[in-house]
């Protein structure tokens, strides 16, 4: 049964969630937060699969929230959806690059949010690849050099073309179809790319693809080493 962690300084919100997810059979139990600081608490504590953490708070915002849980270490890592009162561009990719799986308004229906909710639990993007990939293309800052750590390329021709398919907003089956080789390889490929990056989401993915240059922005693939 999924572990759910719902985060927002606003009692009425937090126990109308809390209230809503409870009528859902299959999930487990309901924890709660009513600040960044309680958040990473809680998420130590509790190790939860899903947390819903709303962006402004007192004492710790929730993006930085975010940023400590997955700093943490847990394994496995809990998927991060940020809610907010407003659909704002720039929060939401600020919360994909910090490794959350996607972004939700807090009035929403209900039944969506429950929908999104199942959702984030089975896939690891809650975003719409598109939308993911528009977004980031309005927001990335290039960097001047292609991703290496230690002087050297952290990971195979391979594995980078893989990341590239991911950033283009292709499914795993589709990116099999594309490289000829089977659904099990590219999620191969794509965890070491997710673990030797130290990566959290795959919108994550996206973001670090763009801003290092393996995908240009309107979805060409851009420069990559052969390993």
């Amino acid at each position: 049964m999924a572990r759910i962690l719902v985060v927002d300084d606003q009692h009425l919100i937090r126990s109308g969630i809390i209230t809503l997810l409870r009528t859902v059979q299959g999930l487990g139990p309901v924890v709660e937060a009513s600040d960044g600081e309680e958040a990473v608490a809680a998420a130590r504590e509790h190790r939860p699969d899903l947390i819903l953490m709303d962006i402004k708070m007192p004492r710790l915002s929730g993006l930085a929230a975010a940023e400590r849980i997955l700093a943490l270490g847990l394994d496995p890592n809990p998927r991060i959806v940020v809610l907010t009162t407003f659909d704002d561009d720039e929060f939401v990719y600020a919360a994909l690059r910090a490794g959350c799986s996607g972004f939700l308004l807090k009035d929403m229906p209900p039944q969506q949010l429950l929908s999104a909710v199942t959702a984030t639990l089975s896939a690891d993007l809650l975003v719409a690849p598109a939308r993911v990939r528009r977004l980031v293309e309005r927001h990335t800052v290039r960097q001047q050099q292609p991703y290496r750590a230690d002087g050297t390329s952290v990971f195979t021709g391979r594995e980078a073309e893989v990341l590239g398919f991911v950033a283009q907003g292709l499914a795993n089956e589709e990116i099999a179809e594309h490289m000829n080789v089977s659904e099990s390889t590219v999620k191969t490929h794509l965890h070491r790319v997710m673990t030797k990056l130290h990566l959290h989401s795959r919108a994550q993915a996206v973001v670090f693809a763009y801003e290092t240059g393996i995908v240009r922005v309107g979805g060409q693939p851009g420069a990559a080493d052969d390993a």
